[in-house]
């Protein structure tokens, strides 16, 4: 308990939380979007895995830092657009195409850095987002937190409250909503169910993609294979486990980030005396914990997972 409470007072240890979970908030609010329009993503592992290998290659090619971001929100789209025309136009299995999806987006990632990189023995580097660093380093108390921010963090943080003001103070919100929900009332309502439910995957999917792009532009400067390392579905649980809300999302992607940056610290503190294999769970099972708690009061969006086809009741 001693170490605990001795990591929780150091400001490395939050500057190890938000490093671990930038990728989550953002990855977790696209889920959000998809899912409150009614559609489950599964496809965000893969996403993820090509948002990481575009954004990296366009900054490698000279596109700069933000041209990295954009190329990678616009290969999630993409993908999301793939996504969109196959469980809302076409209607097919939400589980079954999001897992293709995931094979997909990830094999084309990896063939393509296999015949840009053919005979590369390391990945070659970029040099990526740095913390805001002066004058945010003077401010007391919190001032080397905010220094170590890179901006994709903080714009991580920014989405929180604008997406939860598009869900819940806007007419976009409440179609997008409304579709979730009911979306033979939505249509009666004069709301197009298609447009709205690929726009929401579109627009979750370049998050999706933003996100993977952060763990190759910020919390790396380079691409190497398996790096997403099961974040995508770690992002998928914390949408349940706030309850399809930004605010609540934000909180568990911390929550699990402080986690596993605890695990990390307690691991180096007991040595060898226990299993790393013990610590390497500890987050995850926590987080499984936590997600038990908080599923049994879970109130879903009533037409996820539900093809809606006009005319149908």
């Amino acid at each position: 308990m001693t170490d605990i409470a001795d990591n929780l007072m150091t400001a490395s240890f939050w500057i190890a939380v938000l490093r671990i979970a930038t990728p989550l908030i953002l990855g977790t609010l696209g889920v959000l979007l998809c899912e409150r329009a009614g559609v489950l993503n599964l496809g965000i592992e893969g996403i993820m895995s090509a948002g990481a290998f575009v954004g990296w290659f366009a900054v490698w090619q000279g596109a700069g830092l933000w041209g990295g971001v954009l190329a990678a929100a616009m290969a999630g789209a993409a993908f999301g657009l793939l996504h969109g025309w196959l469980t809302v136009s076409l209607g097919l299995s939400q589980h079954v195409c999001g897992l293709g999806i995931t094979l997909l987006a990830t094999s084309l990632s990896y063939y393509a850095y296999r015949i840009y990189f053919a005979k590369v023995s390391s990945p070659p580097t970029i040099e990526p987002f740095a913390g805001l660093g002066a004058p945010f380093d003077a401010i007391p108390i919190v001032g080397e937190w905010l220094a170590s921010l890179t901006p994709l963090s903080v714009l991580a943080l920014a989405l929180v409250p604008a997406i939860g003001w598009l869900l819940y103070r806007t007419p976009a919100g409440l179609a997008l909503r409304m579709v979730g929900e009911n979306p033979a009332a939505a249509q009666s309502a004069g709301v197009s169910v298609v447009a709205t439910r690929v726009s929401a995957i579109v627009a979750g999917s370049a998050l999706m993609g933003i996100a993977g792009a952060f763990l190759t532009l910020a919390a790396f400067n380079a691409f190497f294979f398996n790096m997403v390392n099961g974040r995508g579905w770690i992002c998928v649980a914390l949408v349940v486990f706030a309850s399809w809300r930004p605010g609540k999302a934000l909180l568990g992607a911390l929550l699990f980030a402080g986690f596993d940056a605890m695990q990390l610290r307690l691991q180096q503190g007991a040595g060898s005396e226990i299993p790393y294999q013990l610590w390497l769970m500890l987050p995850y099972a926590l987080s499984i914990l936590a997600l038990v708690f908080m599923a049994r009061r879970v109130a879903y969006p009533q037409s996820l997972m539900k093809p809606y086809r006009k005319g149908e009741r």
